[in-house]
């Protein structure tokens, strides 16, 4: 997903195809924004692409636009996106009492990053084979390890087990590229999660046929 514009477009095109087939699936409005991930992790590799266009043309401007709006995304939506999916769709109000403080710290960890974003300006550089998103309020090891907490964190308490192997796979996937590529862990970190979601549509394919261990 990341090391190109053509990389990241070609992704785009089958995320979003996977997207399409996921709300297919949706039968009540309460799971749409999940089922919307798939679409919205397309669109953001659609826009990152144009960030690689930028950088490999020598159009500063162009580069600068898109990774704004591609971290607006990333670090500024996602943390708040991702845990009210979750709460959305459990069918049981313990459940979403155990997810809420998940969702509370992503909405004020995403104001404090948008806060940060308008605040002071970021820079975008391509290093090796992924780009570097960089903004001094947003980079450091507090905010990255809040962003961990509120994107993953409500998977752990969902009664749908599918859900939490989802959140397992994100929790490594989050360590992996912080551990390995840090500088690129906003880039590399979303193309990670925009494949591990294809288990967004796996989940709304089974979903039919499982109750969440809640309930059973």
């Amino acid at each position: 997903m990341c090391f190109s514009a053509t990389a990241n477009f070609a992704g785009s095109a089958v995320l979003g195809t996977i997207g399409v087939a996921t709300l297919a699936e949706v039968r009540n409005r309460r799971e749409v924004l999940l089922a919307a991930m798939p679409c919205l992790f397309a669109l953001h590799q659609f826009t990152e692409g144009f960030v690689w266009l930028g950088l490999d043309r020598g159009m500063p401007l162009l580069a600068h636009d898109a990774g704004a709006a591609y971290v607006l995304y990333a670090q500024g939506l996602l943390p708040v996106l991702m845990p009210l999916s979750i709460f959305l769709i459990e069918p049981t109000r313990r459940k979403q009492r155990q997810m809420f403080g998940f969702l509370m710290l992503g909405t004020l960890l995403a104001l404090y990053i948008l806060w940060g974003l308008v605040a002071y300006p970021l820079q975008v550089s391509a290093l090796a084979h992924g780009i570097i998103y960089e903004n001094v309020m947003t980079v450091t090891t507090p905010v990255a390890v809040l962003y961990v907490i509120a994107t993953c964190g409500a998977m752990f308490f969902s009664g749908f087990r599918s859900l939490v192997l989802m959140g397992w796979a994100n929790l490594i996937g989050l360590l992996i590229v912080m551990e390995v590529r840090r500088y690129e862990f906003t880039s590399l970190w979303c193309a990670y999660a925009a494949v591990v979601s294809v288990l967004i549509y796996i989940f709304f394919r089974r979903k039919r046929k499982h109750l969440p261990s809640a309930a059973q």
